[in-house]
Formats: C-alpha cells, structure tokens, sequence
C-alpha cells in the first residue's frame, strides 16, 4: 500500500466527522462541547484533588515524622532539664555545704586568731609584770629593759595596726628606763659580799710589828770566858724583849681577842647594812655605812699593809657610785595592755 493511500485512509474520518458536526444540531455541539470541558474540568480537578492528596499525605506524614521528632526533642529535653534539675540541686546542696563548712571555717579562725591574740598579750603582760618586780624588788633597771624589748617584740611579730598606741606607750616607758644611769647592783652587791669575806684577814693596827733590826751581833774575843759569853747572851735576849717604837697615831686601841672578833662582826655588818642600802636604793644609807666602814678601818687596823690599803680603795670607789637615782615606773604600759584586753573582750562579746 502506498503513502498516498494510507493518508486517504486517515482523512477519511476526520472529513467525515467535520461533515457530521456540519450538518447537527449546534445546540446539540455546545451541548458535547460543554460535556468536554465539564469532562476535561472533572479529569483536572480529580488530578489536582489526587496530586493534592497526594502532597497532604506527604506533608502529614512529613509532620508525623518532625511530630516524632519534636515529641523525642521534648523528651531529650525533658531528661535532660530533669537531669540538669537534678545536678542543680545538687550543686546547691554542695554550695550549701560549702557555705556553711566556710563560716564554721571563718568562725574557727577567728577563734583561732582570738586564742592567738589573747596569749600574746597575757604573754606580754606577764613580761611587763617581770619587768615592773625587776624595778620594784630588785632595782635591776637591764633585766626589766630585757623584758619589755621582748614584749615589744612579741608585738612587732603580731603586725597589728590597734596595737601601734600599745607598742607607742611601752615605747615611752623604755626611753624611760634607758635614761636612768646604769647601776650593776649585783657586781657592787657581790663586791661587798667579798669584802665582808675578807675582814677576818686583815691586820689591826695594835697587831702592827716594826721590822727587826739587821744590826750584826758585836765580835765576841776569842779569849773570853764563859761567864762572860753567858752574860752576853743574857744581855742580848733581853733587849729582844723591850723595843722602843714611835707611832703615827698615839691613840691606838689596844683590844682583847673578843673586843677584836665584835669588832671584825661589826665591820661585816656595815657592809651588810651597805648591800641592803644598795638593794633598796637607799643612797644616802649606803653612803654613810660605807664612811662608817672607812673610819673604822682607819681607826682600828693596819693602814700600811696591803690588804688594808686595797681594802680602803674599793670602799673609796665604792662610795663614789651614786645609787639613789629614782627608778621610773611601767605603770603606764601594764595599764595599757590591760585596758586593751578588757576592752578586745567587750568587743568580743
């Protein structure tokens, strides 16, 4: 069959149909037309109403699956706030341990600190206290200026600013004690002590032998008798037995063995009264029984031996050391550390 042939046979029906809408009814075509394009209309909606569909069930399930999602999130973040609550209340738990482990840390140090600060200053007040007894019984201005440096110290260490006006008084009573001339009144004491020791060794005067003559004995001849060499020998112990000697001093005292021995206890006792006087600085007591004890030496013992003469030195340099200065008082200072402690503990309270 040829190309020609087949394309008749096409055309065929389609000039066939244009015949049969040529020749009907046009109310019966609008009719069909209209059908068509209700059909067409039906076909379109029904594609649209089924892509529709289509796309709201991807979408519904799009949004169950983010719904899973969402609803797993909330979990997760209902856990997780859970877990978050939990460990914050915990952490509050330990913050509360915490706070109240450091103001029972804070109220131990300050007990602590308060214990410290109130043995050193019963610490210091016991050294003032030494020092003012140095002062008061023993005069011994070194050992209570000892004392109170070391009270000033213990201070110092502490590093307190409240306590400068305490350190400033203890300051002043120290320039104080080291304007007072110094007196060593345990050498002086212990010198006395050794002269007292050293009376019973010196001569008295009426005990006072002149050295004998080295005069050479006359030649005795060789023709002498015997009764004549008998009476020179006589002669010669005799004269031993009487000697002329001239004094310094006529009114010597002649005393017995007791009058010697009271009057050797009686120089001790000057030098005893002496060595009160020295310890309760007494200086004008001091004074006098030191002159007491130089007169006596003068009067009674031997002025030209040497144990004498060294004797007389040490009482002349002795009474030339000047005793009675006035000794000042730390009343200041132990009142200062005591109004301080009472007024810490008012504080406190």
């Amino acid at each position: 069959m040829s190309v020609e042939t087949q394309s008749a046979d096409i055309d065929r029906p389609q000039k066939a149909g244009v015949r049969w809408l040529a020749h009907a009814n046009p109310l019966l075509v609008f009719a069909l037309i209209l059908i068509l394009v209700f059909a067409w209309q039906w076909y379109d909606t029904r594609s649209e109403i089924a892509g529709l569909r289509h796309e709201l069930a991807r979408r519904l399930a799009e949004a169950d699956t983010s719904g899973k999602e969402a609803r797993n999130t909330a979990a997760d973040a209902v856990e997780a706030g859970r877990r978050a609550e939990t460990k914050l209340d915990l952490l509050e738990d330990k913050l509360a341990e915490s706070q109240s482990q450091q103001v029972a840390l804070e109220a131990l140090y300050q007990e602590l600190t308060r214990s410290r600060d109130e043995a050193m200053l019963e610490e210091v007040e016991q050294l003032l206290l030494i020092a003012n007894q140095q002062l008061q019984l023993a005069s011994n201005v070194k050992s209570a200026l000892i004392a109170m440096q070391e009270a000033d110290s213990r201070l110092q260490r502490t590093d307190r600013p409240q306590l400068a006006s305490l350190r400033k008084t203890i300051a002043k009573d120290m320039d104080l004690l080291k304007s007072v001339p110094y007196v060593d009144t345990a050498e002086i004491s212990l010198r006395l002590d050794n002269l007292a020791a050293s009376v019973d060794t010196l001569p008295l005067a009426m005990e006072f032998r002149p050295p004998e003559s080295a005069s050479s004995p006359l030649p005795v001849p060789a023709s002498e008798n015997v009764w004549l060499r008998f009476l020179r020998q006589v002669w010669e112990d005799f004269k031993r037995l009487v000697r002329i000697q001239h004094m310094d001093s006529p009114d010597v005292a002649l005393l017995s063995p007791s009058q010697a021995y009271f009057l050797r206890e009686n120089l001790k006792l000057r030098l005893l009264s002496a060595r009160y006087a020295l310890l309760a600085h007494n200086g004008r007591s001091f004074k006098a029984d030191l002159d007491a004890s130089r007169e006596q030496i003068r009067r009674y013992y031997n002025t030209q031996a040497q144990p004498v003469v060294d004797f007389r030195e040490a009482l002349q340099q002795l009474g030339e050391t000047d005793i009675g200065a006035e000794l000042p008082s730390i009343s200041a200072s132990l009142d200062a550390v005591r109004n301080y402690r009472l007024t810490r503990d008012r504080g406190n309270r």
